[in-house]
């Protein structure tokens, strides 16, 4: 080895040694990584607002993406966060989604008010098929089909398509996209009524994606969870009730 490469060796080594030293004096980060990918569905069908959940549904709504843009209590933060409607004046009827971006640095009441906003409840029918397809195409265009997927959902249940609803509805609900969408992708109901939740778990055709229904009665009860004078961050005992009853970790169906 002549002295030219003996000392280009030496200086590498030299780097090696001194990069070595600094990550191992470096703190370990204790940061989790966010790879959640969420997509939330409001009802915005007359339905749904009559049911007397509406208002209570979005008060809930609200603190709940904080929770999760905050990575409050023990919620997984979120990679990617996309909020649309479930509803419109026909079937197949496209819907736009606001980005993560229209919600980030927002208070609870201001995320509210957007909510409010965006999602006026005067639609007539509620199209979960046009919904389902329109994530599964959100997803594939933003190369989104590695990550976990939760798709959240506040609704009164029911397939409003302007037929006459029956046990057939439900099977007629169309869970295809999401199949193999990603790894795991689970669709989470909320405010249902609990005959309408026992018919999205038995009568919807599901093989790999896992269905969770909360009935309204159940998710009234976020607000006895909330203690007076304490910091959203600091209400404990509300961000454990969300873990365990909204974003419960379901296992999937055995065939």
């Amino acid at each position: 080895m002549n002295f030219k490469h003996k000392k280009l060796f030496l200086w590498i080594v030299g780097a090696a040694f001194f990069l070595i030293v600094a990550m191992a004096c470096s703190p370990p980060s204790t940061e989790r990584v966010s790879r959640l990918v969420m997509f939330i569905g409001v009802d915005v069908s007359g339905s749904f607002q009559k049911s007397g959940y509406y208002d209570d549904a979005l008060t809930f709504l609200s603190n709940y993406i904080y929770g999760h843009l905050n990575k409050l209590g023990d919620l997984a933060g979120l990679r990617a966060l996309f909020v649309g409607s479930i509803g419109g004046h026909s079937t197949n009827e496209p819907k736009a989604f606001h980005p993560i971006h229209d919600l980030e640095d927002k208070s609870v009441r201001e995320i509210k008010a957007s909510l409010q906003e965006w999602f006026p409840p005067r639609d007539t029918i509620t199209d979960f098929n046009a919904f389902f397809a329109e994530i599964a195409a959100q997803t594939k265009d933003r190369n989104l089909t590695l990550a976990p997927i939760c798709i959240m959902i506040i609704t009164d249940g029911v397939p409003a398509t302007g037929v006459r609803e029956d046990k057939t509805t439900y099977e007629q609900i169309n869970l295809d996209p999401l199949e193999y969408l990603s790894r795991r992708v689970t669709v989470r109901l909320t405010y249902l009524d609990p005959i309408v939740a026992k018919r999205w778990r038995d009568n919807v055709p599901a093989r790999r994606v896992r269905i969770w229904t909360v009935p309204g009665e159940i998710m009234e009860g976020w607000r006895e969870q909330m203690q007076p004078g304490v910091e959203l961050a600091q209400q404990d005992k509300f961000w454990k009730w969300v873990k365990d009853n909204v974003d419960f970790r379901v296992r999937a169906r055995k065939f």
